[in-house]
């Protein structure tokens, strides 16, 4: 991707800017060899942030338009309890006994803005739980709860790396976290969808 060529552009720059410094000091131009070295440094900084974010944003799959984010088959195994079958597009399969009335799902959503777009870095997204809710508040507030994360560790999370940098800042068009649920009381199986405005469930046919 275009952001890995730049992290790999920068490093070289750098290098060679970082031996060029080392060699004028070692003449005695001391501020020459400074300033070189500084720019050497800045070279590099650039080249570790690309490759960071190029790292990071593949822990996450690339949202264009609606994407299938996983597929979820529903049956009730008892009142107010159901099992729910899901397989994620890297053939991840999971199995949770859920408790309420609704299969409820969420996600972290990541957008970034068209400049970043253009340098091949496009709005991302990682499911990150599934739960079971009820339909009254009341029994969503006294009723066993069962929820379950469906992340998976990432060498580096982009959400953390998004917050801890401000250089990003400019980048990020928004972050945020989206949900969607479906009622349960019957066998069903449906497709978790990714959209340009979150998370979507759509009925397949069994």
């Amino acid at each position: 991707m275009p952001l890995l060529v730049i992290a790999l552009v920068c490093c070289v720059v750098s290098v060679v800017f970082l031996a060029s410094g080392l060699t004028i000091l070692r003449r005695g131009r001391w501020l020459s060899g400074v300033t070189t070295g500084l720019l050497g440094s800045l070279f590099l900084a650039a080249a570790a942030l690309a490759a960071m974010v190029t790292v990071g944003v593949e822990g996450y799959r690339a949202l264009t338009l609606e994407t299938v984010a996983a597929t979820v088959s529903t049956e009730p195994v008892a009142a107010q309890r159901f099992r729910a079958t899901i397989r994620l597009p890297d053939q991840r399969l999971a199995m949770y006994e859920l408790a309420g009335d609704a299969f409820y799902v969420d996600a972290h959503i990541l957008k970034w803005h068209s400049l970043a777009n253009l340098l091949g870095v496009r709005t991302a997204y990682e499911l990150d739980r599934v739960a079971g809710r009820y339909n009254d508040v009341a029994q969503e507030r006294s009723r066993p709860r069962t929820v379950y994360s469906l992340a998976h560790p990432k060498a580096i999370d982009m959400f953390d790396v998004a917050r801890r940098f401000p250089l990003l800042a400019p980048l990020v068009d928004a972050e945020y976290g989206s949900a969607t649920f479906v009622a349960a009381g019957r066998p069903a199986q449906f497709e978790v969808r990714v959209s340009t405005t979150g998370l979507l469930i759509r009925p397949t046919a069994r």
